[in-house]
């Protein structure tokens, strides 16, 4: 079904290809760190092609796709529509990598970055749930209100809390850089559902999964490699001692009392 739709197929090989160079890149440029902290934030980031090659080649072997027919209300109503689930599993996982290693990056505390993780997971099983949901066209939409309200607070973590956070480690230069990125990608991802087979259908099957996949690109390995190499370049400003961020003077504080 996949290998018929040439267009469509290369969206995922080309996904295949990036993310296969960019794990080698990455193990190769992070080769010699050692900083437990560092060595943290490289791993977080390096999960993020690790995840993106399994989920991947589970499209383009069309292990992770699914034909559902959408409801009445829907642009395609009674149609069976390809819809392409495997991609929330990617993101349900990479995106947490993605947010560990930038609430690292900033030296935020654990309950900020687990308070990210968590909505930001919720977020990808909600917009799930929002294209799998055939019974209502407008549980659907539900479903997309949600999950763009979990992004809500990811997005408030990423661009209120964390840069404070980023000025105290030291590392805001970076991390700023990286939280423009992010974000601005990241708000491509419910723009384009909205706009594809799962949501308006103003665009085509393939037209979306190249847009998820040239987002995937920039958002994932652009990111990666920029975050890495500056770990690489800039040690002391991830590691700095006991002073690092809000989490080692927490740490430090819960050592003394």
């Amino acid at each position: 079904m996949v290998m018929e739709d040439t267009a469509l197929a290369a969206s995922f090989w080309v996904n295949i290809a990036l993310a296969g160079f960019s794990i080698l890149l990455f193990a190769y440029i992070a080769r010699n760190v050692e900083d437990p902290r560092a060595t943290l934030i490289v791993v977080a980031t390096m999960i993020v092609p690790v995840v993106s090659l399994s989920s991947y080649t589970g499209l383009a072997s069309g292990l992770t796709i699914s034909l559902i027919e959408m409801p009445p209300g829907h642009a395609l109503a009674g149609e069976e529509v390809l819809t392409m689930w495997g991609r929330y599993l990617t993101w349900a996982l990479s995106t947490p990598a993605i947010l560990l290693a930038l609430g690292l990056l900033a030296g935020s505390n654990v309950t900020r970055i687990f308070t990210a993780v968590t909505f930001d997971i919720a977020m990808c099983v909600t917009g799930l749930a929002a294209a799998l949901t055939t019974s209502s066209h407008l549980l659907r939409w539900f479903w997309y209100f949600i999950s763009c309200t979990f992004f809500l607070v990811v997005l408030y973590i990423i661009l209120v809390e964390w840069p404070k956070d980023a000025d105290a480690a030291g590392t805001a230069d970076i991390f700023n850089t990286l939280k423009i990125l992010t974000v601005v990608m990241w708000l491509g991802y419910p723009i384009f559902w909205a706009l594809g087979t799962e949501g308006i259908a103003v665009l085509d099957i393939a037209i979306t999964s190249w847009a998820y996949s040239g987002l995937d690109v920039i958002a994932k390995y652009v990111f990666a490699y920029l975050l890495i190499s500056y770990v690489v370049d800039e040690p002391d400003s991830v590691t700095a001692g006991s002073d690092y961020g809000i989490t080692s003077r927490g740490s430090v504080a819960m050592a003394d009392d």
